[in-house]
């Protein structure tokens, strides 16, 4: 870090922008609510599936901003490009050209700390006796320590540290002759969570974990191939390059595609489902239909809920941006108090930015939220966000929002009190870094500054997505996880040598 600073500063200079001293280098910290996922897409029998890809990744990049990749086959063998930042700025017109075929896969990616690498972007790609094959997934396999230890015993020899490596070395290993069998086999020696999409030289094959933790939707678009297969986290994908929705891909459900058509089957039963609750309450983008069911929806009904839940005297609702936006209109509408855009978001914040050496109070908060004074001064003000995670970031906010005037200040969390970490692909902090688990409401409460502070509650949650009996894993919120966490204590503390995808 110090020699980009000391480049920087020289940059600046030779540039004519000023002298560099008065400035440094900060990397953001970590915010207040959960990193996100990744995102997958496949699509089968469209000549132009690179582009589509492409575009498709686009509008899954809230799920990954840190690397991304594509594969296509054209028939005859496999290519690939991925890098490190943003798909735009990997996924140049010239590089897209150099991506032929009818079939594609993409992977757009979050890392967890100290894994931004390009050897974790994904797909990846190897040769092997099964051929040649791509593989990219969504989720986190729960015993990946334990497989990757056994596999290098065996001889394996692993190039990067994503658990989604895996797979790959255990479909070469295996001695069934076709792909469908040898990945069969592989998907039933995987604990945890995993949406996954595999490329081969003429086929795709898709699937889901028994549990159906992460999201992975199936569609129809047409092309002068005729029906091209369309497969993605979420439909947002979807309706960018002219899919139509169809259904899920189901829990412990693998999907070949080839010339001949498409093939549905089972590897596994389906298990009682563990959809994660979180995609509706912050992944997921609100025009998105998951798990088959709206995000918007469920969460404007988690702020009409969390309203008649906790009511309290203010003169209007004001959301976090982004994500606190649907549930904010769900309180303002229930509540009957008016609904103001009263924190304006910057959405050009990198992972680094420069900060004046001077310090500027809260000035990572400001350099991405900015309060309207006029909505705010002199208001009784209730804030709507979608999550409370360590609380750094909201007491900022709440500071913030006095700073400019704010009257009174009502912090209103859209779900449960996060207590617990996630095993099945979700960024979460360690135990003792969640507010929640190690204090009581009304600690967290002095530690915002705010005037009043309340969750949504776990039957409020439930009520709002619409939610049959167990249909949602809520172990964030309950600590009661739905499988056993094979060698999760070794994944805990490995999580800088195993990367979750």
């Amino acid at each position: 870090m110090a020699d980009c600073k000391k480049a920087l500063r020289q940059h600046l200079i030779q540039s004519g922008l000023g002298p560099a001293e008065p400035w440094s280098i900060r990397i953001a910290e970590p915010d207040d609510h959960f990193h996100d996922e990744c995102g997958v897409v496949a699509i089968y029998g469209h000549p132009e599936a690179a582009n589509h890809a492409y575009l498709a990744l686009h509008a899954l990049q809230h799920r990954g901003q840190e690397s991304a990749g594509i594969v296509t086959s054209d028939g005859e063998r496999l290519h690939s490009h991925k890098g490190m930042g943003l798909v735009q700025q990997i996924f140049e017109r010239d590089v897209l050209d150099q991506l032929p075929g009818y079939a594609a896969i993409g992977h757009t990616r979050y890392s967890t700390s100290g894994q931004s690498a390009t050897l974790n972007a994904q797909p990846f790609f190897v040769e092997c006796n099964k051929g040649q094959l791509a593989v990219a997934h969504n989720g986190n396999l729960t015993n990946a320590i334990e497989l990757r230890r056994e596999l290098e015993m065996a001889g394996s020899i692993f190039q990067a540290t994503s658990d989604t490596e895996v797979v790959l070395h255990l479909m070469a290993r295996s001695r069934e002759t076709t792909l469908r069998h040898a990945l069969r086999e592989s998907l039933l020696r995987l604990e945890g969570a995993f949406s996954l999409v595999l490329l081969a030289r003429d086929r795709l094959i898709v699937a889901r974990d028994q549990r159906g933790f992460r999201p992975l939707c199936y569609g129809t678009m047409e092309s002068r191939l005729g029906t091209a297969h369309v497969f993605a986290s979420e439909t947002c994908a979807f309706d960018l390059i002219g899919a139509k929705y169809v259904n899920d891909v189901e829990p412990g459900e693998m999907i070949t595609v080839t010339a001949d058509g498409i093939a549905r089957e089972r590897f596994a039963p389906a298990l009682p489902p563990s959809h994660c609750v979180f995609e509706h309450v912050y992944f997921s983008r609100p025009d998105s239909i998951v798990f088959g069911k709206s995000v918007e929806h469920s969460r404007e009904r988690m702020g009409e809920i969390l309203a008649t839940e906790s009511p309290v005297e203010a003169d209007c609702v004001i959301p976090v941006p982004d994500s606190g936006v649907s549930a904010a209109l769900g309180y303002a509408r229930k509540s009957g108090l008016p609904y103001r855009p009263g924190l304006i978001r910057n959405h050009y914040v990198g992972r680094t930015f420069i900060e004046p050496k001077q310090s500027i109070r809260s000035f990572g908060v400001k350099l991405k939220l900015n309060p309207v004074r006029r909505l705010i001064e002199n208001q009784r003000v209730i804030l709507v966000d979608d999550s409370l995670v360590r609380g750094t970031t909201s007491r900022k906010i709440v500071s913030l929002m006095r700073e400019f005037g704010a009257r009174e200040v009502h912090l209103r969390i859209s779900c449960p009190p996060t207590i617990s970490p996630c095993y099945y692909g979700v960024d979460t902090p360690d135990r003792t870094e969640l507010i929640a688990s190690n204090h009581s409401i009304e600690d967290v409460r002095q530690y915002t500054g705010a005037d009043s502070l309340a969750y949504l509650s776990l039957d409020g949650l439930r009520s709002a997505t619409g939610a049959r009996e167990q249909e949602f894993c809520y172990a964030c919120y309950t600590g009661d996880y739905p499988t056993d966490l094979v060698g999760i204590e070794q994944l805990v503390n490995g999580r800088r040598n195993v990367d979750r995808s």
